[in-house]
């Protein structure tokens, strides 16, 4: 329909001039005289770049630029459809002029265009151009829903081709925060229906990039270039990380821990066309969970936006902070929160029988999936087993159990596994699983492993030693081992002592021990569930040395040999005292009694005798014996033989001559009186010897006992 009225328009032009003023109207081409002189003032500012062409959406359309002050400034488009036939658009301050072919300006034939600025009654042209304005087409620019991608280190945007608008040339400028607009080319776009360019991509700084389009075709060469298109922002290559801290709390009694985050987001610089919201610059934070724990669960990885806590459960996490910007996921930073192990060995028990081995732990609500897990201590999760049990009942005693046979043998080693039990009402998340439990157990047979190795004794005093054992493997398994059991007998009188030592300790000193006993030690480690075997036994004696004897011991010897010589020379002294008192008894006093006067006629003899014990001073006169005898001369006759009685004695050299009547004192003859000789010669006695034979019989009795007695030192003078 464009072209039939086009045809027409050269015919209704030359109609236009016969019209009046009053014809004249802002949206058609007027063809009256300008309201100023026609005159070019020829200076250097003014309108420059005219351009004039076909509009897909809006028919036809001119724009120019201006330069100088644009303050009262009035515009006019003039087209002249060959000299002297000219005609105008009044703009007013705009740069820019829409009109269509029904507004009398030739589009199917040549036609000269320029622009008249007026300002302060001075006139300002742009230069002329000429131009067939139908076949001059203006394409539209990129459509908005421009897609972009990022291709061996370049970007790469496409989008549909306009309706009708094949065969473009495009074209692209971008810039940085801070810098100038930097012109590209995209080249000429062959492919029907969606055109495409490659860009460069600046690895650390955001870009803006605006693109347009033109027609390119052999009838049509050099056409005006469309608009720009809207910006489209790129994010830099290497998207900054957030600062990002976390704290994890102790685990709670529902079995989940709150990890607390705290981030501060990075500033990006963006170019000014870039600051509008929504403008594809944004960076989006996730969080990415991976549950390392129970890798037999369905799903172990869940992603969801920043948040300031997280519940999570006591098992081993990956939490990664990932950026995401309009190309997708970004530079991402990974912090490792380990699982939560407990040294108590809590409500777990395991037991092996021959049916297999058998753990129960305490239920909870009923319908939960439980995942028991467990792996070697130390290891790094690349060991873990687990198995994954919905217990349909609790029995009793509200424990769930679960049973390995033999041949699945499940911690069937004799090494320390940690074991954690989870319970979830939804397995497939992993953020809603909560600890049970988390205890060590040490598999195998733990009586066996409780017997400790290497058990040594060495002495520490007379009465002490110490002993020492290697650790037991009980001892790798934190909360396994209860104690230490040391048993000390004595071998001599069979009795046994026992003594506990700290889980921690492997020696302990042993006192009080007798001398010259023989001992047995024995040492044992006690697990929590069971007892543990007792080791070989050590045997060992308490040996006595003197010379191990303290200053006191010596001390109380020679305190009690010294009192052992006195107490014996005391018993001596008394023993021999008595000895000598019935050995030697004292002597009877003759001069005491007037039994031993014998007859004047008789013969006078003398005896001196001393004791060495009662009387060690020599005798005195007084202690001489005189014996007056009187016998008859048959008798004397006997008397004159010699014999020891009448042979003479010589007394020592300077001993006293006795007197011959000296009379015995009155105390020996108070001795003699118990004496049954000296009773006889008492003198009125019953038993004198005066007037009678006996006296003379009895005589030689006194003096064989007086020559017995102790205190006679045997005849020291006799006289006839």
């Amino acid at each position: 329909m464009g072209q039939p009225v086009a045809t027409l328009a050269p015919f209704l032009l030359l109609l236009l001039p016969a019209q009046g003023a009053e014809a004249c109207s802002t949206s058609r081409c007027c063809f009256q005289d300008l309201p100023y002189p026609d005159a070019d003032s020829g200076s250097a500012s003014g309108p420059r770049d005219l351009t004039c062409y076909r509009v897909f959406s809006a028919g036809y359309e001119c724009s120019w630029q201006y330069e100088g002050p644009a303050a009262g400034v009035s515009h006019f488009l003039r087209c002249c459809l060959r000299p002297g036939h000219c005609c105008y658009f009044a703009a007013g301050s705009a740069t820019k002029l829409q009109f269509s072919d029904q507004d009398g300006v030739s589009v199917l034939y040549a036609v000269t265009l320029w622009v008249e600025s007026r300002a302060a009654n001075r006139t300002e042209k742009s230069p002329e151009v000429t131009l067939k304005l139908y076949s001059l087409v203006k394409y539209d620019p990129p459509p908005e829903d421009i897609k972009v991608s990022r291709s061996a280190g370049q970007l790469r945007m496409e989008w549909e081709t306009p309706a009708r608008q094949d065969g473009a040339e495009v074209q692209f400028r971008h810039r940085t925060p801070g810098s100038p607009w930097k012109l590209g080319d995209c080249g000429h776009q062959a492919d029907a229906g969606f055109e495409s360019c490659l860009c460069p991509l600046e690895m650390d700084a955001a870009q803006e990039f605006q693109l347009r389009r033109r027609q390119l075709s052999a009838a049509a060469l050099g056409g005006p270039w469309s608009g720009w298109s809207s910006s489209v922002c790129i994010p830099p290559e290497t998207t900054p990380q957030p600062e990002v801290n976390f704290s994890v709390e102790p685990l709670g009694l529902d079995g989940r821990r709150r990890v607390a985050l705290h981030w501060q987001l990075p500033q990006l610089e963006a170019p000014e066309g870039c600051l509008r919201p929504s403008s594809g610059m944004e960076v989006t934070y996730y969080i990415h969970l991976h549950m390392l724990s129970c890798p037999c669960k369905g799903k172990a990885t869940r992603m969801r936006h920043l948040r300031k806590v997280l519940m999570l459960s006591g098992a081993a996490y990956n939490l990664t902070v990932v950026s995401w910007n309009r190309f997708g996921p970004g530079s991402n930073q990974t912090w490792h929160i380990p699982a939560h192990t407990s040294t108590e060995p809590g409500a777990l028990s395991v037991r092996t029988g021959v049916a297999g081995t058998t753990m129960q732990w305490p239920a909870r609500a009923q319908g939960l999936t439980y995942c028991i897990e467990w792996q070697p201590r130390g290891w790094d999760g690349s060991l873990a087993a687990c198995t994954l049990i919905t217990p349909r009942d609790r029995n009793p005693a509200g424990m769930a159990s679960h049973t390995w046979s033999q041949a699945a043998g499940a911690m069937g080693q004799k090494t320390c596994y940690h074991v954690m039990i989870f319970a979830s009402a939804h397995p497939e998340k992993p953020t809603s699983w909560s600890t049970v439990l988390s205890a060590y157990h040490f598999g195998g047979n733990a009586s066996g492993a409780g017997s400790p190795q290497h058990v040594s004794v060495r002495k520490l005093s007379r009465d002490s030693v110490s002993v020492a054992w290697t650790p037991s493997p009980l001892s790798l398994c934190p909360g396994t081992l209860k104690e230490y059991v040391v048993r000390c007998r004595n071998e001599d009188s069979n009795q046994v002592s026992e003594l506990s030592v700290k889980p921690t300790e492997t020696q302990v000193t042993l006192g009080r021990l007798q001398a010259g006993a023989s001992y047995t030690v024995q040492v044992r480690a006690d697990a929590v569930m069971q007892w543990g075997a007792w080791s070989q036994p050590q045997y060992f004696n308490i040996e006595v040395q003197v010379s191990e004897l303290s200053d006191l011991s010596i001390f109380l010897v020679c305190l009690g040999s010294f009192v052992s010589i006195l107490l014996l020379g005391i018993f001596g002294y008394f023993s021999l005292n008595r000895a000598a008192r019935h050995l030697w008894p004292p002597l009877p006093t003759p001069c005491a009694s007037s039994a031993v006067d014998l007859p004047g006629s008789q013969g006078k003899q003398v005896w001196q005798w001393t004791s060495p014990v009662d009387f060690p001073e020599e005798a005195t006169p007084e202690d001489m014996l005189v014996v007056n005898m009187s016998w008859d001369k048959s008798e004397r006759a006997d008397l004159d033989t010699p014999g020891p009685l009448t042979e003479k004695t010589q007394l020592p050299q300077g001993t006293p001559q006795p007197s011959l009547d000296t009379e015995l004192p009155l105390e020996d003859m108070t001795q003699m009186h118990g004496h049954p000789t000296a009773r006889a010669l008492e003198p009125g006695g019953q038993d004198g010897l005066e007037g009678s034979s006996a006296q003379v019989a009895g005589l030689p009795l006194l003096l064989g006992d007086l020559m017995q007695s102790p205190r006679f030192s045997g005849p020291q003078h006799l006289e006839a």
